[in-house]
Order: C-alpha cells, then sequence, then structure tokens
C-alpha cells in the first residue's frame, strides 16, 4: 500500500492482550476484540480508521456489584513511513506492518468510566451495614438518639403530629 488513495479493510477478531482497562473496568485478557478499519494509504503513511469493540468487566463504584458491557471504541491513528519527520509519540511501518496494539488500548482505555456503575440509579450500600440498597431502597437502621438532641427530636416529632 505505497500508492496515496489505495484502501484495504481490515475485519478481526482478536483476544485481548493483558491489561487492558483501569482500576474498576476492564477487557479481560483473553476475550475477543473486534477490529473493523480501513486503511488508506496517504503521502506521509497509512491512515488507520474504524471501530474497536469489546465486551468490559469490572465492578459497580456504587454498590460494588458485577458490570458487563459491551462497546465500541472508535481509532484513527496514522502511521508513518520510515524516514519521515514526526513527532516523539508518532507511529511508524515496520517492516511492512503496523503495530495496532497501542492504539488499540489506547482508544480503549481513554473511553472506559471513570466510575463505573451497574445501572445509572444505582443507590449503592448502606453506609451502616454494608447492605445493597438496590437489593430493598427501603432499607432502614433505628438509630439511638444522642440525648443532647433528644429535646430537637421531640420538637420534630410534635410538628410532625406523632
Amino acid at each position: 500500500m505505497r500508492r496515496p488513495g489505495e484502501m484495504k479493510s481490515l475485519k478481526r477478531e482478536i483476544p485481548a492482550p493483558a491489561a487492558v482497562g483501569v482500576g474498576m473496568i476492564r477487557v479481560p485478557e483473553g476475550s475477543p476484540i473486534a477490529i473493523d478499519l480501513r486503511l488508506e494509504s496517504v503521502s506521509e503513511g497509512v491512515l488507520a480508521t474504524g471501530v474497536v469493540s469489546a465486551a468490559l468487566v469490572g465492578e459497580c463504584a456504587r454498590c460494588l456489584g458485577e458490570v458487563s458491557d459491551h462497546r465500541d471504541f472508535s481509532l484513527q491513528d496514522l502511521y508513518y513511513y520510515p524516514g519521515r519527520p514526526a513527532e516523539e509519540d508518532s507511529l511508524f511501518i515496520v517492516d511492512h506492518h503496523i503495530d495496532l496494539e497501542p492504539p488499540m488500548r489506547d482508544a480503549i482505555v481513554l473511553e472506559l468510566p471513570f466510575v463505573p456503575l451497574c445501572r445509572e440509579d444505582c443507590l449503592g450500600l448502606c453506609p451502616e451495614c454494608g447492605f445493597v440498597l438496590n437489593d430493598d431502597p427501603s432499607h432502614r437502621h433505628e438509630r439511638d438518639i444522642d440525648p443532647r438532641w433528644a429535646v430537637l427530636q421531640e420538637l420534630t416529632d410534635q410538628a410532625d403530629g406523632r
């Protein structure tokens, strides 16, 4: 692919390399990652544009329950021909091959949620006992009232008609 304008499609499924993810959410090692790219020869090198799809697993930041999702991640990178002037962090074609792993990893990691949730309205855990509030939103604890505040509680109860 040396003539500008020449294009090639690349559709593959590869196993996920180790450690694709951050903190509480990741693409499990060895799970399938689908790659759907268009490789286009341009004057500077080869432009890789497309989508990477992968299943995500992790734990909810609120209730620590399991999180699973499937997402598409956009990818667009320019691989320079050897000998071309480029920036320090540029990607290069080496022996007529391009290494998709670093930009694929970056595309996935940069779009992962910082606070993964099992669902948008997750209630989290009870701060007193750790009970998962999603299982019973009406979960409550009877609290002993500090004797210094008992008089205020009585006034509140009277105002509420209790």
